[in-house]
């Protein structure tokens, strides 16, 4: 059975930003309650993310993810962790004093929900942690074309996508829905399937090169100098797909013979990621221990 994860963040409130959290003693925030339980469901599904009201809720979530989604970091740049970690699942429910609006998809700081969950991982799982500046393999995006000119799928966007998660939260809190994005394309947000269409709205490049970076396990820097806001689809044969494909495994309704993503971003947004070196911020764990009983 596959695993499916479901991540909120990566809707109308953004998540994967590497490097995005790395500010110098930010300020201490803590939930006014949580819960912490382990699951031992055996399932393969996991959901994770911030709810209106000031809730956070994580179901069936392997640690590691959590402290990806504490920092705003790839999994690559996290260092030191122990094998149980990724292994072991957790559900998790905690409550903000107040109301606070969800996280928008960009900024410079992080939210009190993301310093919530750090705090509550220094308190219930114990977890201690440096900074390292390493230089590390890098990709930089960058046009493919001397002239600039961008390929057929690359779209400029005048959606206000500020305004419509200022009506979604709005909604939210009166019980109803309010989401303007479709299975067939996402208004203000990062969608990506996991098997190969990753679709993208109103939102700045820099946006879809934090995204890609779990993508090609790397931190990618937007140099394309593309200012403003971009829609686009990006249909690619992930590199998993091809070698289920050897074993004979292959997903229903999934080409195991599509580009590959460096090649689907050339052809499809006339953009290209070139190998380079740089300062990658990795988050060092020094101590971490299971989670005392509720």
């Amino acid at each position: 059975m596959r695993r499916s994860i479901c991540v909120l963040l990566l809707t109308l409130t953004g998540s994967g930003t590497a490097g995005y959290a790395q500010s110098a003693d930010p300020p201490k925030v803590a939930f006014e309650a949580a819960s912490v339980k382990v699951n031992k469901s055996g399932d393969n599904s996991t959901s994770v993310g911030p709810r209106p009201g000031g809730r956070f809720s994580a179901t069936n979530a392997p640690l590691a993810l959590l402290i990806t989604m504490a920092y705003r970091l790839q999994p690559f740049q996290v260092q030191g962790a122990p094998d149980w970690t990724r292994t072991d699942r957790f559900d998790i429910s905690a409550k903000l004093d107040g109301d606070p609006p969800l996280a928008p998809l960009t900024g410079s700081e992080p939210d009190r929900m993301t310093l919530a969950l750090r705090t509550l991982l220094a308190d219930r799982f114990k977890l201690g942690t440096h900074w390292e500046t390493q230089e590390l393999p890098i990709y930089a995006l960058v046009p493919a074309r001397a002239d600039g000119k961008l390929g057929p799928n690359m779209h400029p966007s005048s959606t206000d996508c500020e305004a419509v998660r200022a009506a979604s939260d709005a909604a939210a809190r009166e019980g109803r829905t309010n989401n303007p994005n479709t299975s067939d394309r996402v208004v203000c947000g990062v969608r990506n399937s996991g098997y190969g269409r990753f679709q993208f709205g109103g939102n700045p490049m820099s946006l879809f090169a934090n995204a890609l970076a779990n993508q090609v396990a790397r931190v990618v820097t937007d140099r394309t100098g593309l200012s403003g806001n971009w829609d686009f689809e990006l249909t690619f044969t992930p590199e998993r797909i091809r070698q289920q494909a050897l074993a004979g495994t292959v997903p229903p309704d999934v080409d195991p013979n599509g580009p590959s993503i460096f090649t689907a971003i050339q052809e499809q947004l006339g953009l290209k990621l070139e190998s380079t070196k740089g300062p990658v911020q990795v988050l060092v764990i020094d101590h971490i221990e299971q989670p005392s009983p509720d």
